[in-house]
């Protein structure tokens, strides 16, 4: 009789704490680089906001290069038409973020603020939805929603100037935690019993 409990291993996914702890020196160098980035992105944010934007529009024109080929040799695929379309939208779009790299700050500022908006909102209806069934923890939900609008208006009461910075600091900050997380699982690994 098999073992209805065991989960099976999927390629390149940790299988079990075991795995953690045969290589939490990984977790731990991983955990520091990241920690060390966000750290520099943090002290500074204009730097790291000018290099995200930049490396998005270079993902964009890449992905319309290679979206513009491969239309273009499907000739009687349906649809091609709109596909050669939005490849060359991409490829316009991630031109102007390599070129023009200060306008493409103020676009994808407006975009985060829109997403914390949105998020806010959802992460709000979240949590009310839990409260009705009773559910323990709702308030941290309620919480997370209500603090994604007030970063949302305070990136927009901010504007322009906030364009400048607020990517590389929500990116570094992003980083410092997800260094930290890995550190601290790494060092909980590494203490498990052999």
């Amino acid at each position: 009789m098999s073992n209805m409990s065991q989960v099976p291993e999927l390629p390149g996914l940790p299988a079990s704490p075991r795995t953690v702890h045969d290589h939490w020196g990984w977790f731990l160098v991983e955990g520091c680089v990241l920690t060390v980035l966000g750290g520099a992105a943090i002290v500074l944010p204009t730097v790291a906001s000018l290099a995200t934007t930049i490396l998005f529009g270079w993902l964009l024109m890449i992905g319309g290069l290679v979206g513009l080929l491969s239309s273009w040799s499907a000739r009687n695929a349906p649809g091609r038409g709109w596909a050669l379309v939005s490849a060359m939208l991409a490829i316009v779009a991630g031109g102007a973020l390599i070129w023009f790299p200060i306008a493409g700050l103020m676009s994808l500022t407006l975009v985060l603020a829109a997403f914390l908006t949105v998020d806010g909102v959802v992460s709000i209806l979240y949590a009310l939805d839990h409260r009705r069934h009773e559910s323990q923890r709702w308030a941290f939900l309620l919480v997370n929603g209500v603090l994604d609008i007030a970063l949302a208006m305070l990136i927009l009461w901010w504007l322009p100037g906030s364009a400048a910075w607020i990517l590389g600091l929500v990116l570094g900050i992003d980083l410092v935690f997800a260094g930290v997380s890995l550190v601290a699982m790494a060092l909980a690994a590494r203490k498990l019993p052999q």
